[in-house]
């Protein structure tokens, strides 16, 4: 009779406990329910990405001097250099420069150590392809200027959610023309401008 009266007492423990963890997982549930939507629609939306966002790297021909500094600098030796020593000019001459985006980590350390400021990351992070050999950009590819989210008019650019002000959860009902949050290097340098004039 007492071992009978432990096991339900058991079950009586178990059940409670059962019903105290799902009430848990419904309360995450509930209180999802009642916050908007912020799914962005791929295709047909995307994100703005930030200011200094690390995406295809742009590479100018013309203002590259072979110096190889990228390669050095570089966590994985990349960039592919080729260049030969022009003799009556003493310098040497780019024949083909090329990344390849399948093996880059997107460090950003060549556009850091460029001497020439010939490299520069872009906003462009769209580089899906079938083949991993398209994913070697040469110098051609490297030139090309990304096609600005912004100006797509067949996309509908939203901005990231760190850049919403305060207390906005979704950035479809924004005006095109709205202040984000936080304020810009050049108002921080404004303001702190201002107020050594004043002291």
């Amino acid at each position: 009779m007492f071992k009978f009266l432990q096991q339900v007492g058991d079950y009586a423990k178990e059940t409670v406990q059962a019903a105290k963890y799902i009430g848990q997982g419904l309360s995450v549930t509930f209180d999802h329910m009642q916050r908007r939507p912020i799914t962005v629609q791929y295709p047909y939306e995307k994100l703005i990405p930030s200011e200094r966002y690390r995406g295809r790297i742009h590479f100018e021909f013309d203002k590259c001097i072979s110096c190889e500094v990228c390669v050095r600098v570089c966590p994985i030796n990349l960039p592919v250099v080729d260049w030969e020593f022009n003799r009556e000019t003493k310098k040497k001459k780019l024949n083909h420069y090329s990344i390849d985006f399948g093996v880059c980590i997107f460090c950003g350390n060549c556009v850091e150590y460029c001497p020439t400021n010939c490299l520069s990351m872009t906003e462009e992070y769209e580089l899906a392809a079938y083949d991993r050999h398209e994913l070697n950009y040469d110098n051609v590819a490297l030139g090309r200027l990304p096609y600005k989210v912004t100006q797509d008019p067949m996309v509908t650019p939203l901005r990231e959610f760190a850049y919403l002000p305060k207390g906005v959860m979704s950035s479809h009902d924004l005006p095109p023309n709205s202040q984000r949050a936080g304020k810009r290097p050049e108002e921080i340098v404004e303001e702190s401008e201002a107020s050594t004039k004043q002291s």
